[in-house]
């Protein structure tokens, strides 16, 4: 592959369409010339008209035209699909096109609990190498402070939005919402670290002078009330209406059963009595017969 070749793959080129092959096309730009298969033709091609192509590196080395033109591209960043992951290999993208492009190894966190998995989405965008193949690079922290929104209402605060962590540090995660915004969630706002790529909802809890927002992945008390709320009421279901734990009972207890501390239990146990669900005697817990 000459130096021309390669400085123009990963990239969306204006060529001419010169004659058909057996297989499609070939394309000419100058004395350059590119085959296009029949597969990758997506609307009428006409000999001596002109169309846009996205052109890449076959699986031979050759530089082989698309008229399917990926969002991404070199130069132009957006989100791809993981499609599978290995430990050799790293993480192989789809970017719209019949060849996927892989993130390699060396490029994700040292941590491969981190790793993102397959359904994942990573904010990517193409380079080359010296025989014009194309790989992904996850998108910098400068080029992705360029690319993001700025937030500026404070009508955010308490907002749950969706976003996918683009940067993992041991201090926090740092995230890329749907609209654009870039969030930072520190380590005392997440009871776990989410992969890189992996949906999350985040809720904001501050919006900064310089645009960003500050996050928490740990559900609001009145959210988190709730979900212990049902682990209890599913418990009493499947327990024939009663439980030999109440507000009284040994915090170790309640841990080993439901995951939660006392005080957590004795808040779900409250909710579930307002909403007449429950009765308490002799430190036991009931439901009550129209809930069973």
């Amino acid at each position: 592959m000459n130096e021309r070749e390669e400085s123009i793959t990963g990239t969306v080129q204006r060529l001419t369409v010169d004659r058909e092959a057996p297989f499609g096309y070939y394309l000419k730009r100058g004395s350059e010339e590119f085959p296009i298969n029949q597969s990758e033709v997506t609307d009428d091609l006409h000999i001596g008209e002109t169309y846009e192509f996205f052109l890449y590196a076959d699986r031979r080395g050759r530089t082989v035209a698309s008229m399917n033109l990926p969002e991404i591209r070199k130069g132009t960043y957006g989100w791809a699909k993981v499609i599978k992951v290995n430990d050799r290999d790293g993480a192989a993208l789809d970017i719209g096109i019949s060849r996927e492009v892989t993130v390699v190894a060396m490029d994700l966190p040292a941590a491969k609990h981190v790793w993102p998995q397959t359904g994942d989405y990573l904010y990517v965008t193409l380079r080359t190498d010296r025989a014009g193949n194309m790989f992904a690079r996850l998108a910098t922290e400068e080029m992705v402070q360029v690319l993001s929104a700025r937030a500026e209402s404070e009508d955010l605060h308490n907002k749950e939005l969706k976003a996918r962590p683009y940067r993992l540090l041991r201090v926090g995660t740092f995230l890329l919402t749907d609209e654009g915004y870039i969030c930072f969630v520190h380590e005392s706002e997440r009871y776990e670290e989410p992969r890189l790529g992996e949906e999350v909802t985040v809720r904001v809890i501050g919006v900064k002078d310089d645009g960003t927002l500050n996050g928490s992945l740990i559900p609001r008390k009145q959210d988190k009330m709730l979900d212990d709320a049902e682990i209890i009421f599913d418990y009493l279901i499947e327990h024939g209406g009663e439980m030999p734990y109440g507000d009284k009972s040994d915090k170790e207890d309640i841990y080993n059963t439901f995951g939660m501390s006392k005080a957590a239990f004795k808040r779900a146990l409250g909710r579930l009595y307002k909403e007449k669900k429950i009765k308490q005697a002799e430190g036991k817990t009931f439901l009550l017969q129209e809930n069973v």
